[in-house]
């Protein structure tokens, strides 16, 4: 997901214009940005297991319906946007999960794989990693945050320490970290 400063100039410029109540910077902005939604949503996919029933169109849509209602969202940048939309992303798959997990009482789990970029444990159920990120919260918020950019929008840690005004060496801590507690929490449960 790395963006030259040209590339992200024209977002910044266009959220910052939506922030300032111009509708039409919205509509500007979201062929910028599609892509990249999309993106975001595939990498997510490719974690679930076989069989999984929403596309990453239908997320991506679903994003792009939430994003409207951030009205009053005053937007700092690229990163920041990124930053939310995969928080978005997070919310969807979640409700998601949570849908299916109703329909069927307790059947249709979603396996995440945390693979070695990510947390290197086995598949885990959405809900279960979901749970397990609220716990985190309570812990230490800014190791959640770096646990969505990583893991819901794919950035590097360059990208997440930018997108949270942090030094890449702190976000690789922070990131080790929230994995070894993520991993214990889960494992635990």
């Amino acid at each position: 997901m790395a963006v030259s400063q040209d590339e992200q100039r024209p977002i910044t410029q266009l959220l910052l214009r939506w922030s300032k109540g111009d509708a039409e910077a919205f509509d500007e902005l979201v062929p910028l940005v599609y892509d990249e939604l999309r993106l975001i949503a595939d990498r997510q996919l490719r974690r679930e297991a076989p069989g999984h029933t929403l596309p990453g169109t239908a997320i991506v849509h679903e994003a792009y319906l939430r994003l409207i209602d951030q009205k009053q969202a005053e937007w700092k940048d690229r990163a920041h946007f990124f930053g939310v939309a995969a928080r978005l992303v997070r919310q969807i798959l979640v409700d998601h999960a949570r849908a299916k997990k109703a329909e069927k009482r307790g059947g249709g789990q979603m396996a995440v794989s945390l693979d070695e970029t990510q947390l290197a444990a086995p598949p885990v159920d959405l809900l279960e990693l979901d749970g397990a990120l609220m716990e985190l919260s309570k812990v230490d918020e800014m190791q959640t945050r770096i646990v969505e950019l990583r893991f819901f929008s794919g950035m590097t840690v360059e990208e997440t320490a930018a997108c949270l005004g942090l030094e890449p060496h702190v976000v690789k801590h922070e990131w080790s970290m929230a994995r070894a507690w993520l991993y214990r929490y889960l494992k635990r449960s």
